[in-house]
C-alpha cells in the first residue's frame, strides 16, 4: 500500500503485511480467518499466517475460541490514545461534553483528523430517550461534513492545502476547490460551521473549533440536531450553539489556549 507525498521507495515487508492485516480487520468487527484474510489481500496463508501470531502474542489482535476469527484487540486503540494528544483531549472534553448534551438534550461528539479523514474519538449521548449520534470510531469526510470543514477551515493554509489533497485522494475524486475555499472562509468568518446534515434527514449538524495552547485546532466538536416533528427538542438551533460554543470555549482553556 502507498501513501500519498512520501519521497523515496522504502521497503518493509513484514511491517507492511502487519498494517494491511490492521486495516482489513478494522472493516470487519465480526473478525477474519487467516485463510479469509488471505484471499481479500492476495497474500498467502504461509506469509499471513507468522504475522498474525506475532501480532496476537503482542496483544494487537485477539483469536476467538470458538470461530479461530481474528478481531483487532484493545491494545491498539491504548497505544494510540497514550501516543497521541488525544487522551488529554478526550480528559479535557468529557465534562463539558455530558454538560452540554444536558443543556441541549441531544447527543455530541469529538472529531480529530486522521490523515485524509476526520475521527470521531468521544460521543455523548443524549440525556433524552430519543437521539442521534455517531459512534466512537466513525470516520467523517472531511470535504462534507461539518465537522471537516471546521478543521479545514481553521488550519493553517499549508496544513488545509494538505488535508485536502489526502482527502480527494482518500475518496478517489478531486473537489471542487473554488466552491470549498468559498465554503470554509465563510467558516472562518462567522466561526463556526451550522448546515443540514450531507447524509441524514431531519437533522442539522453544528459544529465549532476546539484550540490549543499553541493556538492550533485541535478538534471539531459537533451537535448533530435532531428536530422532533412535534417540536418538543429542549432548544431551538441557536440555542444549541450558544452552548456549543461554551462548551468549547471551556475545553480549549482547560488545554491552554488563551483566546
Amino acid at each position: 500500500m502507498s501513501r500519498p507525498g512520501l519521497k523515496g521507495t522504502y521497503a518493509a515487508p513484514a511491517l507492511e503485511k502487519a498494517f494491511e492485516i490492521l486495516e482489513l480487520l478494522a472493516d470487519r468487527p465480526a473478525g477474519m480467518q487467516i485463510s479469509e484474510m488471505s484471499a481479500i489481500l492476495g497474500r498467502s496463508v504461509g506469509e499471513l499466517f507468522r504475522i498474525v501470531i506475532v501480532m496476537e502474542m503482542h496483544g494487537y489482535l485477539q483469536k476467538s475460541e470458538t470461530t479461530d476469527r481474528y478481531t483487532v484487540a484493545y491494545k491498539l486503540l491504548d497505544v494510540a490514545l497514550r501516543a497521541t494528544p488525544s487522551q488529554n483531549l478526550i480528559a479535557a472534553a468529557l465534562m463539558p461534553m455530558e454538560r452540554l448534551a444536558s443543556a441541549v438534550g441531544q447527543s455530541c461528539h469529538l472529531v480529530v483528523v486522521n490523515g485524509g479523514q476526520g475521527l470521531v474519538i468521544a460521543r455523548q449521548e443524549s440525556p433524552g430517550t430519543r437521539g442521534f449520534a455517531l459512534k466512537v470510531g466513525a470516520a467523517v469526510d472531511l470535504l462534507r461534513s461539518c465537522s471537516g470543514h471546521v478543521l479545514l477551515a481553521f488550519s493553517p493554509p499549508a496544513r488545509t492545502s494538505r488535508l485536502i489533497e489526502l482527502a480527494e485522494a482518500a475518496k478517489g475524486t478531486a473537489c471542487d476547490r473554488a466552491a470549498l475555499e468559498k465554503a470554509l472562509a465563510q467558516v472562518r468568518t462567522q466561526g463556526f460551521d451550522s448546515r443540514k446534515s450531507p447524509v441524514t434527514f431531519g437533522v442539522t449538524d453544528i459544529s465549532l473549533p476546539i484550540f490549543g495552547f499553541n493556538g492550533d485546532v485541535m478538534a471539531a466538536l459537533t451537535i448533530p440536531f435532531m428536530e422532533m416533528i412535534d417540536g418538543s427538542q429542549k432548544v431551538d438551533t441557536e440555542a444549541a450553539r450558544q452552548e456549543l460554543r461554551a462548551a468549547t470555549q471551556a475545553i480549549s482553556a482547560v488545554l491552554g489556549h488563551k483566546g
